[in-house]
């Protein structure tokens, strides 16, 4: 029988270890290890120091491609999983180690902003160069990458590229997928790859979206060249609406969309998610709110422009300094997380979220029925304290919709995640698949939307399993993440047969 297990003893994973990256570049602490076996998926069983999953023999922290290629190398030929790491703000189980004495690969090191050229309008970076050092930077030079997710404070560039992550003014300036001109990546097996700085080609498909949103699951990103925009705060324009529902906010939304509007930011909240938000002023009402940004004719255009059009929408209007207000306080970072372990522990109460996409046309049928089922079939239902959604990034076709609940726990600590996180997750996802959206819009599978893969992709799923049987044959590369398990032992098994 093939297992997903190295031949090797832990202590001889960490002694290799060392003599590929010294002493000082391997952590074999306990209390660390034990962290590094979850991300913020178990975020209420860790802060109770409750970690059941298998611990990893060391976290090796990078600080070259050539010590990603040296560690890759080791671990495929024992066949040692890795889980490749930056910022550490993944949600969805992506970063669990749910192999014994697997390698925890942390890129962090590696946090060199390696050029900026205004005349490109590109900067490079490392895997390991934080968002916000890097936004900081280039805003001195008058630039932006816009990508502006909620962790930008602790997020890390590899990450984001690697969990195809999109940031609150992805309307105008995309996702990441769509800021990526170029990168290098790191295979199975050690080999370094590149994919070249160019504004397109048309040279076969586009290789780049192989790594982007790969999860660690095919390769380690270690370089990120990504595309930049001039900086033009001063024209900001922000805009606010109280309307009767979530359904007429992202109506609304349509329409801007639709028209040829692109603002920055066009978000609306149900009614439950826009108390917990705007609770100074949304009086039980949805709230929309747009920002429009660019170069001032553009941004004052945009902004006439979605006043026009909720002029023929029922709504009252928000003072603008309100907006803006709730968006310079909107980022987390480690003050708003020490925060919430505080609440956690104080009064076993937790958040949590699911967002999945859908066509325009489908919005209001996966809004209602995901709160009907969560109203009525979720057991424990009684002890939700908030159930709503918000829309927070939209397209030509469709929205997102990010469902939001706040629960207290009622049973022991260790059963949170199977009596709540997990059955409210499955009633989003379900219901997303069902009327033909997706399981996930931007915090990636992880290994807790694994189950759905196949249904997600249908017949499409052929193209994402030859990737992994080509890239990964040996299966080492974050296990259980975006590719359910069984299928990756199988190919494991079959290669091992052909190979023997």
């Amino acid at each position: 029988m093939v297992t997903s297990r190295s031949a090797l003893s832990r202590e001889e994973i960490v002694t290799r270890l060392q003599e590929i990256l010294g002493a000082d570049q391997v952590e074999t602490e306990e209390q660390a290890l034990r962290e590094a076996s979850v991300d913020r998926f178990k975020k209420y069983t860790s802060v109770h120091g409750i970690f059941d999953g298998p611990i990893p023999a060391a976290i090796a922290y990078a600080r070259s491609t050539a010590d990603v290629s040296a560690i890759l190398a080791f671990a495929e030929e024992n066949v040692v999983n890795v889980v490749p790491r930056t910022g550490r703000t993944g949600t969805e189980g992506g970063l669990e180690t749910i192999v014994e004495d697997s390698i925890v690969l942390d890129g962090s090191r590696m946090d060199a902003i390696l050029e900026i050229d205004p005349v490109d309008m590109m900067v490079t970076a490392q895997c390991g160069v934080p968002l916000q050092v890097l936004e900081d930077t280039l805003r001195a030079q008058g630039l932006t990458t816009g990508h502006s997710p909620q962790s930008k404070p602790l997020a890390q560039m590899g990450g984001l590229v690697a969990t195809r992550s999109i940031g609150q003014f992805s309307t105008l300036y995309g996702g990441i997928e769509d800021m990526v001109v170029g990168l290098e990546a790191v295979l199975p097996g050690g080999e370094v790859v590149r994919v070249k700085n160019v504004p397109r080609r048309a040279a076969g498909p586009d290789i780049r979206h192989i790594v982007i949103g790969n999860e660690g699951a095919l390769a380690v990103i270690t370089e990120v060249t990504v595309k930049v925009f001039s900086y033009q705060p001063e024209n900001n324009r922000f805009l606010g609406y109280l309307v009767d529902s979530l359904p007429a906010g992202v109506a609304g939304l349509r329409e801007i969309i639709v028209t040829g509007y692109r603002p920055s930011v066009a978000r609306a909240y149900s009614e439950e998610d826009a108390a917990q938000h705007f609770s100074h002023f949304a009086d039980g009402k949805a709230v929309v709110v747009v920002v429009a940004e660019g170069p001032k004719g553009i941004a004052d255009a945009t902004a006439a422009g979605v006043e026009q059009i909720f002029a023929g929408i029922p709504h009252e209007k928000v003072d603008p300094a309100l907006i803006e207000k709730w968006f310079d306080n909107l980022n987390w970072g480690q003050d708003k997380i020490d925060a919430e372990k505080r609440e956690m522990l104080e009064k076993s109460h937790l958040g949590y979220t699911t967002e999945v996409s859908i066509d325009w046309s489908g919005v209001a049928e996966l809004f209602e029925s995901v709160m009907r089922r969560a109203r009525t079939e979720f057991p424990r239902a009684a002890d939700l304290t908030m159930l709503g959604a918000h829309s927070s990034h939209s397209y030509q076709t469709g929205t997102n919709l990010y469902f939001v609940y706040d629960y207290d726990i009622t049973c022991e600590p260790r059963e949170e995640i199977t009596e709540y996180h997990e059955p409210l997750n499955a009633i989003v996802v379900e219901e997303a698949l069902r009327l033909g959206g997706s399981m996930v819009h931007h915090h990636g599978v992880g290994k807790y939307r694994t189950a759905w893969t196949h249904e997600e992709h249908g017949s499409a799923y052929r193209l994402l399993r030859v990737l992994k049987d080509g890239l990964d044959p040996r299966g080492i590369m974050n296990l259980g993440t975006i590719y359910p398990r069984e299928d990756v032992s199988s190919t494991r098994a079959a290669t091992t047969a052909t190979s023997a």
